[in-house]
């Protein structure tokens, strides 16, 4: 992690979001950045491998229910989480949520409504 926020830092880029599990051998960074182009760019200057999807960004409620509600709607249009991660708002009144799915394209057309960002 240190080199990849080393290379994208001395790049410019910004990193929005990551999520870094915890796993006993080569583990899987994942990363939202400000300059998608300048992030590829630094990293394959840099050599270090990687590969590319689309997430989405919800802005929530933080409350009880408020993830449910949009698992509910991704299971009924049996679309799979791949991966998410969250954190509160500055404010504590909103919960970020960062998932990759199944089927993008899908899932967009649902989640629209939900306060939704793409990255």
């Amino acid at each position: 992690m240190a080199q990849v926020a080393s290379v994208l830092g001395e790049a410019g880029v910004n990193i929005k979001a990551f999520s870094a599990p915890e796993v006993t051998g080569t583990g899987k960074l994942r990363l939202l950045v400000a300059d998608l182009e300048g992030a590829r760019t630094a990293l394959r200057t840099a050599k270090i491998k990687f590969t590319e999807e689309t997430a989405l960004l919800l802005s929530l409620e933080n409350k009880p229910g408020a993830l449910n509600e949009v698992a509910d709607l991704l299971t009924r249009a049996r679309i799979n989480i791949k991966c998410g991660y969250c954190t509160p708002s500055r404010e504590g009144k909103r919960a970020i949520v960062v998932l990759t799915v199944s089927n993008i394209e899908k899932a967009l057309s649902i989640l629209r409504d939900q306060s939704l960002d793409e990255f």
